[in-house]
C-alpha cells in the first residue's frame, strides 16, 4: 500500500478512530494508577505508561495481523467484531474502575500494562482488521491515535456524549471492518463467492445495517425496561 495512495490515508483514518473510540478505559486507568505518585514523577508515570502501552499494544496486533492469515479466524475476528460494534452502540451499565493508586513510578507503568493488556482484545481484533496486513500502517496509526486517547480522551468523550451519531458511526465502521474481515477470509470468502455465489463487497455494508440495527434494539429494549422498573 503506497504511502501516496488514498487507501493507505483512509485505512490511516479508520485506524486511529476505531482505536480512540475503543479506548477511552484507557486514560482512565493511567490517570488512576498515577494518581498517588509525587508531582515530578506523575508525568513520567503517564509517559512512561503511555509508551508502554504503545508498544505492547504493537507487538499484541502484529501478532493478530499474523495470525489473520490463517484460515477462519478472520471469520472469527469478524464475528467477534460485530459484537464489539454492537455493544458499542447499545447503551452500557457505568463501569467501576477499581484500579489502585500506586505511590511508585515502576509500581503504576505496571499496573497500566496489566490492565491495558486486560483491555487491549477489542482493539487489537479492530485495528488488525483496519490494517489489512500493513505492519508499517499499524505502527503508524497505533503510535499517533493512543497519545491522541491519553491527552484528548476529555474531547473525544464530550464528543461522543453530545454527538450520538458518532458512536453510530463507529460502531458502523466496526461493522464494515468485520465484513471485509469475514470476506477476505482464506477459506471463508471462496465458500461465499465461489460455492454460494454471493455477491462480492456486499457483506461489509450487510454488517454495517446489521450492527447498526441490533445495537439500537437493543438500546431500545434496555431503554424500555427501566421505563417499566417501579
Amino acid at each position: 500500500m503506497a504511502l501516496d495512495s488514498g487507501e493507505f490515508w483512509l485505512a490511516l483514518l479508520e485506524i486511529i478512530w476505531v482505536n480512540v473510540l475503543l479506548s477511552g478505559d484507557n486514560a482512565i486507568v493511567i490517570a488512576l494508577a498515577c494518581r498517588n505518585l509525587p508531582a515530578r514523577q506523575r508525568k513520567l508515570g503517564i509517559f512512561w505508561g503511555v509508551f508502554a502501552a504503545v508498544a505492547l499494544r504493537i507487538v499484541l496486533t502484529i501478532f493478530a495481523v499474523k495470525l489473520l492469515e490463517l484460515p477462519y479466524l478472520k471469520f472469527f475476528g469478524g464475528l467477534l467484531l460485530v459484537w464489539i460494534g454492537i455493544q458499542l452502540i447499545a447503551p452500557q451499565a457505568e463501569e467501576n474502575h477499581e484500579v489502585a493508586a500506586k505511590g511508585r513510578l515502576f509500581d503504576a507503568i505496571r499496573t497500566i500494562l496489566i490492565a491495558d493488556l486486560a483491555m487491549s482484545l477489542d482493539n487489537v481484533i479492530a485495528v488488525a482488521g483496519a490494517a489489512k496486513g500493513e505492519i508499517a500502517l499499524l505502527v503508524i496509526g497505533l503510535a499517533m491515535s493512543i497519545p491522541l486517547v491519553v491527552w484528548g480522551s476529555k474531547f473525544v468523550m464530550l464528543l461522543l456524549e453530545r454527538f450520538s451519531w458518532t458512536v453510530l458511526l463507529g460502531g458502523g465502521l466496526l461493522g464494515y471492518l468485520a465484513g471485509e474481515m469475514i470476506d477476505t477470509d482464506r477459506a471463508v470468502g471462496p465458500f461465499l463467492h465461489l460455492t454460494l455465489h454471493f455477491p462480492d463487497h456486499y457483506l461489509p455494508y450487510i454488517c454495517i445495517v446489521l450492527v447498526m440495527v441490533i445495537g439500537k434494539w437493543l438500546g431500545w429494549r434496555a431503554q424500555n425496561k427501566g421505563a417499566l422498573r417501579p
